[in-house]
């Protein structure tokens, strides 16, 4: 059986077309992402703008073509933060399926953290020690500790980097200031994660692809690491490389950034919110380990909802 799973995320909507082979098996047969921005310019508001609501459905019209091109016999599709939060999200949902077909489920933050977690668990090798999973979106950002077998303490937040960049309104490159009003901002509202963690203590950050790609990307450009493989879905991160690049890209203006090597183009706008992220949680809650998982909701749906594990 050939099944697709569609992630419609707040910056990208992402398209997986996979086999479902014998032995509760799968194996992926094509991958592709449009940059949708549906948050831009009224994220905060609570509604999509014609525009980007416009290029949303056009998103879902051309996955419509692969999705006859490859014969696919069951479409799985998921909104998140900016369709859940937008007061004309159910208008998306319901001209997304008269146009193309396609039924969109909007999920709440809790079930987005827990198929984020099942995606991570299929691609990273978990054991006993309880990680914190970290998921940066477009309208949100999950956090998940959890080991190999439980999930101790979940939450989504509405930190995603769209909603901060409009929030923020940075100055490009970024001022120290700046960064030091953005920290005191992340301590004011993840007060519960602080909590959690004084409870579960965590023993690594594990990056849920989207930005965390990046990053393995622009680490392999400066330092010769490799890139990412489609045949590898965990990868191990060395801090100093990291803090030299997070560095590197914060100290850039937008021009400049698409010049960095690996740093795709449809994440140079927002990569400094991504890095800025990803420097508090591994300073405030001093993580010596990090460690990157290319799975994510996508492959969480695949676990949870169809039961199936990789081949």
């Amino acid at each position: 059986m050939i099944f697709a799973i569609i992630d419609l995320g707040t910056n990208t909507f992402n398209l997986l077309i996979a086999e479902r082979l014998q032995n509760s098996t799968f194996r992926k047969i094509f991958n592709t992402r449009i940059s949708v921005k549906l948050g831009e310019g009224t994220i905060n508001d609570g509604y999509i703008a014609p525009a980007p609501f416009q290029r949303g459905i056009d998103a879902l019209k051309q996955f419509q073509h692969y999705l006859m091109e490859f014969e696919v016999e069951h479409t799985y599709a998921f909104a998140t933060s900016a369709i859940r939060s937008a007061s004309n999200g159910p208008d998306f949902v319901a001209l997304a399926k008269k146009e193309t077909g396609i039924t969109v489920t909007t999920i709440d933050g809790n079930e987005e953290a827990d198929l984020i977690y099942h995606g991570n668990r299929m691609a990273v090798n978990m054991n006993e020690s309880i990680s914190l999973i970290m998921d940066i979106g477009g309208g949100s950002t999950e956090f998940i500790l959890a080991n190999h077998t439980t999930v101790f303490w979940k939450q989504s937040f509405l930190l995603g980097a769209a909603r901060l960049m409009e929030r923020f309104s940075l100055s490009d490159p970024i001022t120290r200031e700046e960064t030091a009003l953005f920290n005191d901002y992340l301590r004011q509202e993840l007060v519960p994660l602080f909590e959690a963690v004084k409870k579960f203590k965590s023993v690594e950050l594990i990056g849920s692809s989207g930005a965390f790609d990046s990053v393995i990307d622009v680490i392999a450009g400066e330092f010769n690491t490799g890139q990412l493989n489609e045949n590898q879905t965990e990868y191990a991160i060395n801090l100093e490389h990291y803090f030299f690049i997070s560095e590197k890209i914060k100290r850039t203006n937008l021009k400049d950034r698409y010049h960095i090597k690996g740093l795709i183009d449809m994440r140079v706008d927002m990569i400094v919110i991504s890095v800025l992220l990803i420097d508090f949680i591994l300073n405030e809650f001093e993580l010596n380990a990090m460690r990157v998982s290319t799975f994510s909701l996508k492959e969480g749906v695949i676990s949870q909802k169809l039961g199936l594990s990789l081949s």
